[in-house]
């Protein structure tokens, strides 16, 4: 008979920034922290162009296969641990909240809540958006006050220059409040069929 296995379902919401930015991901619950990472990559559309760490309880996470992020991590303790090797199920509780940060230039902080832990016969083997809303910021938009300017251009003031030259650079066309979860789900298919990015 096949061991039960877990399946969370985690409610990610993007801090700072209105409208509200959240996805509700089920996920199984072996996967590492690494892989969380691509999961929350997919979902919010990000490019996965920069450096990331989750901090859990009083501990650090992350990609210490970098060069770079001993150097920009400040972490208490015995200092980071690598998020390649840490099983997520093993580090939450149901009801807990944890954060991931992404750019530590933007400083997008994410804040995971645990909403549910359920014990299901096998693994889903893929991760899927159940619910969500709001569109993913643009990279490299300035983090939630840049973001904050980027709207008020091209919403209060969309016929002046700089708001066309803002839409320019985030590719032609921004809408705030749109949220495809079909999108979403078939970027984490194609992702676990990649084997979450492989990094």
């Amino acid at each position: 008979m096949a061991k039960p296995t877990q399946i969370l379902t985690l409610h990610v919401s993007i801090d700072d920034v209105a409208p509200p930015v959240w996805r509700r991901i089920r996920a199984d619950a072996d996967i590492t922290l690494r892989n969380l990472h691509h999961i929350l990559q997919a979902s919010f559309g990000w490019t996965s162009s920069h450096l990331h760490q989750f901090d859990i309880e009083d501990d650090t996470y992350a990609m210490l296969d970098n060069e770079y992020v001993l150097d920009l991590i400040e972490a208490p303790g015995q200092g980071p641990l690598d998020d390649r090797k840490a099983k997520l199920g093993r580090l939450v509780y149901r009801g807990q909240r944890f954060i991931y940060l992404y750019d530590f230039g933007d400083s997008w902080t994410h804040t995971i809540h645990v909403e549910s832990i359920t014990e299901v016969p096998e693994k889903l083997g893929y991760a899927t958006v159940i619910d969500g809303a709001g569109a993913c910021p643009p990279e490299d938009v300035g983090g939630p006050p840049g973001y904050i300017e980027f709207l008020d251009a091209i919403e209060r003031r969309p016929r002046s220059q700089e708001a066309r030259e803002m839409l320019d650079w985030a590719g032609g066309a921004f809408d705030a409040n749109a949220f495809d979860k079909r999108a979403a789900n078939a970027a984490l298919l194609r992702m676990a069929s990649n084997g979450w990015g492989k990094k």
